[in-house]
């Protein structure tokens, strides 16, 4: 491409840009001041089906909650990816389908995995392997 091409382009592209800059600002701005401002003591209440609000909204959460939304994100590429390969089945041959296996498999071994760690309990509350074993037991001496 020839430097004419180049700066035409970059011309577009920062032209297209500015412009949809100043189209979000312009939207933003006419929305402030026309939208409506309604003041009121339960303004800033949250909706909740006409019941008044309870308690904080500042609950502490699981650490396992958040496990469980990681594994489905993974678990859901997979499926992303398999679904890909379901599509082009007939062109990738058996080269695709051992393929897929291998993939399946590595991601049935990472299912088995966190199942064995007990990412998978779903809150059940289980001792680690060896937990029960007390190697040193603390000395119970009562006051000297």
């Amino acid at each position: 491409m020839t430097d004419t091409a180049t700066i035409s382009h970059n011309w577009a592209f920062g032209v297209f840009l500015l412009g949809v800059v100043t189209l979000c600002l312009l939207m933003l701005g006419i929305s402030r001041f026309l939208g409506g401002k309604a003041w009121g003591r339960s303004k800033n209440e949250p909706f909740e089906s006409g019941m008044l609000p309870v308690g904080t909204a500042r609950l502490r959460l699981s650490a396992k909650f958040h496990l469980v939304a990681i594994l489905f994100v993974i678990f859901e590429a997979e499926a992303l990816f398999l679904f890909a390969y379901a599509v082009s089945v007939r062109e990738t041959g058996w080269a695709g389908f051992i393929g897929a296996v291998i993939f399946a498999g590595i991601l049935l071994l990472g299912l088995v995995y966190e199942g064995a760690m007990g990412a998978l309990n779903g809150g059940v509350a289980t001792k680690p392997r060896g937990a029960g074993k007390n190697v040193n037991p603390p000395s119970c001496s009562q006051g000297d």
